[in-house]
């Protein structure tokens, strides 16, 4: 099984005539993902690779294809204005690739959001896949295989790397989820692992975080407190010097609540076993597989 997509989501892809919305859109079909339509101002009336049609708005793609799901590869600059179309359109999973969206649109972003009912992957994240079902972003299909382990990550690379681990081994995933790692993101560590927790599908849970913040903390605790599924983490930015903003916008160290030393001890008293290194993932997953 999976959560969030699967073989039958309908994928709209907004700015699919872009540099990055046009490589990932065909990376994404090649994969299996159904694409039923992109969205371009001004492009409406026209296709993409013969293969998909596109749209002027989000609304006009949703009545004509059902579109259920979006992906998100505009500036920016344009990138809140794209969010708020797909919501305010009924899509029900928006999924915001793009970088450096100002914090500030994001808090105005966020309760438009939920007030239309919609679920918010990202910004500034590697999107999610069902291994063999569907992918959604720009995380790399060959490296993946279907199975009973969960991932959720703040880190896109360390994402590809512990998923790459993990295939190595044989232990294929349910659903990868890259949720990014803006100070202001849509869907938390909390809501992943919730859905993992209620996949029975999902046999374990591989928990990624970084540096900065207390969302780890706080995520330890969910699992201690409403979680059978076994849990196992990592955190990046172990040998980060506090005060120096490393990587992604979010992962700064401010006081001691977030170093990784803090977060990991965090870990180890609810419950989560905890990796030092990327590929000791695999033998903690074993381990919890039984």
């Amino acid at each position: 099984m999976s959560v969030l997509i699967d073989g039958s989501t309908k994928l709209l892809v907004q700015g699919i005539t872009g540099r990055d919305g046009s490589f990932h859109a065909r990376q994404m079909m090649e994969y299996g993902t159904r694409v039923v339509g992109g969205v371009v101002p001004g492009k409406g009336g026209q296709s993409f690779d013969d293969r998909v049609p596109i749209f002027d708005t989000v609304a006009q793609a949703v009545a004509e294809t059902g579109a259920d799901t979006s992906v998100i590869y505009v500036p920016p600059v344009f990138a809140a204005d794209a969010i708020y179309e797909a919501a305010d359109a009924g899509v029900g999973l928006i999924v915001a690739i793009t970088e450096g969206i100002p914090v500030l649109d994001m808090t105005r972003v966020m309760p438009f959001v939920r007030e239309h009912g919609a679920r918010l992957i990202g910004p500034n994240c590697p999107g999610l896949i069902s291994p063999g079902q569907s992918k959604v972003g720009i995380l790399p299909g060959q490296i993946c295989e279907p199975g009973p382990v969960g991932v959720v990550s703040r880190s896109g690379t360390l994402t590809y790397e512990v998923i790459h681990h993990l295939t190595g081994a044989g232990i294929g995933q349910s659903t990868c989820i890259g949720i990014g790692g803006d100070p202001i993101i849509g869907t938390s560590f909390i809501d992943c692992l919730d859905l993992f927790e209620n996949d029975t599908a999902t046999l374990a849970v591989v928990m990624i975080g970084e540096i900065g913040g207390t969302d780890e903390q706080e995520a330890a605790e969910f699992v201690q407190r409403e979680m059978a599924t076994p849990v196992v983490g990592f955190i990046a930015g172990q040998t980060a010097p506090p005060g120096r903003r490393m990587g992604h916008a979010g992962a700064i160290i401010s006081g001691s609540e977030g170093t990784a030393a803090e977060k990991m001890e965090a870990f180890r008293e609810h419950g989560i076993a905890v990796a030092r290194r990327p590929a000791d993932i695999v033998g903690l997953v074993e381990e919890a597989l039984g």
